[in-house]
């Protein structure tokens, strides 16, 4: 058997190696950035709790997107979870730029990235994600 043979382009995901890095810096970034946004809305930051009064839907939603955004940070980071944490944040990041501009009325450029963000490690990590749903 020859000692010559090219190493496999892809992974077993049919994604190649330099993908998977690029989708892992990703993901670190938004675990990162979704623990530092989730945080502050479960312990009850004045700006927070502020920001959602002025949404309307009660303190409630704050502690639900608060959780949201840290459950999903998590997920991030469980390799055959990361897709759904990606999906979960899609939700709210959709959620959130439709806010900024309806609600607040302030700049969606915040959100409008971590969306696009968030949309590329589902992307990415579909295969997985269909996977753990039997598909």
């Amino acid at each position: 058997m020859p000692e010559t043979m090219a190493a496999p382009a892809a992974d077993a995901t049919g994604q190649g190696k330099a993908w998977n890095v690029v989708l892992w810096v990703l993901q670190i970034g938004a675990s990162l950035m979704f623990f530092a946004a989730g945080g502050p809305k479960l312990l009850g930051d004045p700006q927070m709790v502020g920001v959602f009064e002025t949404i309307g839907l009660g303190q409630w939603f704050r502690y639900a997107t608060g959780g949201i955004e840290v459950l999903s940070a998590l997920l991030l980071l469980i390799p055959r979870l990361a897709g759904v944490g990606a999906l979960l944040l899609v939700g709210v990041m959709v959620g959130a730029v439709i806010t900024h501009l309806l609600v607040v009325h302030s700049s969606p450029a915040i959100p409008l990235a971590l969306l696009v963000v968030v949309a590329v490690i589902a992307w990415g990590r579909r295969d997985r994600t269909l996977r753990l749903l039997g598909r």
